[in-house]
Formats: structure tokens, C-alpha cells, sequence
């Protein structure tokens, strides 16, 4: 039996298509059908019932389906775990971010922390915050940086930071010294306001926003950093964590204003994690160590 036939089983079981195979495979229609009778052969039974041109999966063919799968998984992470383990890595570990955290001073951190761990393999997945906490409970990843804390008990989490949400604008033309001043309720009047990047604040903030500034004209842009692109091309306004636009607000390509119509909130950041590891904690400590009030 070939490694070959299996790919080429796995893929004919979820198209059901020998054609479309052939395509997503990049091998010609009748190679196809020979790696699927080969590999009838070898294992002794009909893994496709063949009716003119459509094929279904047999009994047995739909029970191997998932054995094959199991096999070709467990071959892809051998390769990988030797690929990894020739380059040096002792350790793999996986840590979960939302795309707002991306937008931080996170990749910094990251820095510091592989070129103090070179022997770590360090995997990064980007996923929305509402995930994070079942991958953290089902052991898909190692820890996680969330905007939300967990809901489960029997997932330890700690808050990294608060960030106070800013209102932020394109940046004009003027200096900070030079500049007229510029209105809250005029510019979210002016402009469209950039909504819902954030999984918590912005439904009890829309609310007020409409009490005050009747009117107002909403975008939903459902990425932070979608949204601020679009104030940078001067698109509109939006309310953004402070640790997001720190750094364009440093260069001077975005501003922030003084807003006096209501508080705005406080968001947090929270590390989530089965355990607290030796990894986990140097790593908590070292985004901790960033100022960013």
C-alpha cells in the first residue's frame, strides 16, 4: 500500500468525484482510478460503488475514510515533528491571539521571547476571541490572548493589561500646537463611525452614542485593524484600544481627541491557560513589563 493511494482515496471520498480529484490533485482522471483499484486491491474490499458516471462510498469505504484520514494526519505530523526537531526545536508551543492583539506591541514581545528560547517552537493562531477559550480547554493550544476571560472554571486565566479605549481620527494637517480644536460630536457627525472590532463594549456604546448624537452614521468593519486603515485613508472614526494605535498615534498618522460626551470604557486582555507553565508565566511577565497606560 502507498502513501499515494490513501491522499488520493481521502480526497475521491470527499468529492465523490474522480474528475474534481484529478483537478485538486494535479494528476490525470485515469491515475485516479488506478490508485483507487490498487488500493481495493490491496486491502481486499470495494471502497466506491460505481453507478455510470457517480460514485458513492461503500459501508466500508465511508468506515476507512476515517482511518485514512487518522493515518495521513499522523504521517503530516511525524514529518513536521522531525522537521521542527531538525531545526533545533526541543519544544512546541501554541498560543492562541485574537487579530486585535496582533495589532499590539505583541510582535516585540514575541521577539524577545523565541530568542530566549530558541530550542521552543513557537506557533501562533490567529482566532477570534469567542474560540480561544475551547481551544485553550481542548488542548489545541498552549495559552491564549483573549478580550474575553473565560467562562469555564477550570480554565486559570489572569488579566495582562487594561487599555482605555481612545477616539480616534484621521490625522489633519495641522500640529498639535497650531491646530483648531476639534469637536467629538462634530467629527462623529462628519464621519462615519467605525463599528463592533471589539467582542464586548460597543452594543452599550452604540446606545449612548445614538442618546447623545442623534443621527450618527455606522460602519460595521468587524476587524480593528480593517478599521484603522480606514481612519488612516481618512474613511472615518472609531473608538480603538489604545495599545492598538500606540504606535501610529507616536508617528503621528492617526490622532486621538479629547471626548466629553460620557466616559469611555476600559477594556482588558487576559492570558488563559489549562495551566500555568514555566513558558506561560516568562511570558505573562513580559507583556506585563510594557508600560502602556
Amino acid at each position: 500500500m502507498e502513501i499515494s493511494w490513501l491522499k488520493t482515496f481521502v480526497d475521491a471520498a470527499e468529492t465523490l468525484n474522480f474528475r474534481k480529484t484529478s483537478e485538486r490533485l494535479l494528476m490525470s482522471q485515469p491515475n485516479v482510478t488506478v490508485h483507487i483499484r490498487l488500493l481495493e486491491d490491496s486491502l481486499g474490499v470495494l471502497l466506491f460503488k460505481r453507478d455510470k458516471n457517480r460514485v458513492t462510498l461503500t459501508e466500508e469505504g465511508q468506515h476507512f475514510r476515517r482511518d485514512a484520514e487518522k493515518i495521513l494526519n499522523h504521517l503530516n505530523e511525524s514529518i513536521e515533528d522531525l522537521q521542527a526537531f531538525a531545526q533545533g526545536y526541543r519544544k512546541k508551543w501554541t498560543l492562541a491571539i485574537s487579530p486585535l492583539m496582533a495589532e499590539t506591541i505583541l510582535p516585540y514581545i514575541l521577539k524577545s521571547f523565541t530568542r530566549e528560547h530558541p530550542d521552543v517552537e513557537l506557533v501562533i493562531r490567529i482566532e477570534e476571541s469567542e474560540r480561544i477559550e475551547e481551544l485553550v480547554e481542548e488542548g489545541e493550544v498552549s495559552a491564549g490572548l483573549s478580550a474575553l476571560p473565560p467562562i469555564r472554571r477550570n480554565t486559570f486565566y489572569e488579566t495582562v493589561y487594561d487599555d482605555p479605549i481612545l477616539f480616534i481620527l484621521p490625522r489633519d494637517a495641522y500640529d498639535d500646537e497650531t491646530g483648531p480644536a476639534v469637536s467629538a460630536e462634530t467629527a462623529l457627525r462628519n464621519s462615519y463611525l467605525f463599528t463592533h472590532h471589539h467582542p464586548l463594549f460597543w452594543e452599550e456604546l452604540l446606545v449612548k452614542l445614538r442618546t447623545r448624537v442623534p443621527g450618527i452614521r455606522t460602519m460595521k468593519v468587524t476587524q480593528a485593524y480593517i478599521a484603522k486603515r480606514f481612519i488612516q485613508e481618512g474613511l472615518g472614526v472609531s473608538f480603538l484600544p489604545k495599545s492598538m494605535v500606540r504606535r501610529e498615534l507616536i508617528e503621528g498618522r492617526l490622532m486621538d481627541i479629547h471626548f466629553d460626551l460620557f466616559p469611555l470604557p476600559v477594556v482588558s486582555t487576559y492570558l488563559l491557560a489549562k495551566e500555568m507553565g514555566e513558558l506561560e508565566q516568562e511570558f505573562l511577565k513580559r507583556i506585563q513589563s510594557v508600560y502602556f497606560s
